[in-house]
This record gives structure tokens, sequence and C-alpha cells, in this order.
């Protein structure tokens, strides 16, 4: 039986490098895979560092598409977007990490389980992984990372940390 991969936009892999929890996909899903547009996302910002973070996480694979053009068919996403989707419906992914509320919605229209980094947070609280959500949350918006108070609640509701 063919693996059933995760595949990641650029968001969650930005948000979860800037709290030092990457690891947090090898622990969860062994291994994930970006398509190739994802990655030149990622390097976009900060090159040589953001290269030396991929170096050193060899279960992170950039997986190009067979065939490209896959990806045209969501037209109004980004391209990272758009070919994260195309290598999910390729590989018939068990899970799609997203933040993009566009993006989201897409991914359950044409059936993909979807997560977010606040998603991949809670998995790894109930998992035991780390101890609190709270703390993780207002160094993500330290980092710039949007999320409205409302999410932040819910996600904390959730994790048991406030009532």
């Amino acid at each position: 039986m063919p693996i059933q991969p995760v595949i990641s936009n650029n968001s969650p892999l930005v948000g979860l490098m800037g709290i030092n929890l990457l690891s947090l996909l090898q622990e969860l899903y062994t291994e994930v895979w970006i398509p190739r547009k994802v990655e030149q996302e990622f390097l976009k910002k900060e090159p040589i560092v953001r290269r030396k973070v991929l170096e050193n996480v060899p279960w992170i694979k950039t997986v190009d598409l067979t065939d490209p053009q896959t990806a045209e068919a969501y037209v109004g996403l980004d391209e990272g977007e758009a070919e994260a989707l195309a290598l999910a419906v390729e590989h018939d992914a068990r899970l799609i990490l997203l933040d993009e509320k566009k993006g989201r919605q897409r991914a359950k229209e044409i059936g993909l389980t979807v997560e977010g980094t606040l998603g991949v947070l809670l998995e790894a609280k109930e998992e035991g992984l780390i101890v609190a959500i709270k703390p993780l949350l207002i160094q993500l918006r330290a980092n710039g990372i949007r999320m409205s108070d409302s999410l932040i609640n819910k996600v904390l509701q959730k994790a048991g940390e406030i009532d």
C-alpha cells in the first residue's frame, strides 16, 4: 500500500520554526512533504538560515509534482498553496497543513483532511509532546503570526487551558 503522506504549506513551517518546534512535525507525522513552490517560498526570507534549517531536518522532503500543471486547477490561491493541494491530491495525503483560510476552505471542498499550526500544537499537547499551548501562542504572535483573540480562546479551551 502506498504511503499516505502529510503535506505542508509554508506558514506552518515558518510558525513552528519560529518557536523552535519544527521537530513536532517529525514526532507527530514521521515525515512531511513540501512541494517545490513551498520550498522556494520558505527560502525567500533568510535563505542561508532557512536552507540550513531544511538541511538539518531531513524528514521534511521536497517532492515535485508529477504534472506541475495540476496546480493550475487551484485558481485564486498562491503558488505554494496550489502546489500543496495538488501534491496532496496526487498522493492521496492523509493530512495537509495549511493556515490560510482560502486554502483551508478549498482543501476541505476537495475532501482533504486539513490542520493548521494551532492544530499541530493541540495534537502535540494531546500526545504529551508539549506541556502548554498558551506560551507558544504568545510567542507565535510576537513572531508576527496573526491570530484572532477568538481563535486563541477556542484553542486554549480545546487544550483545557481556560474554561
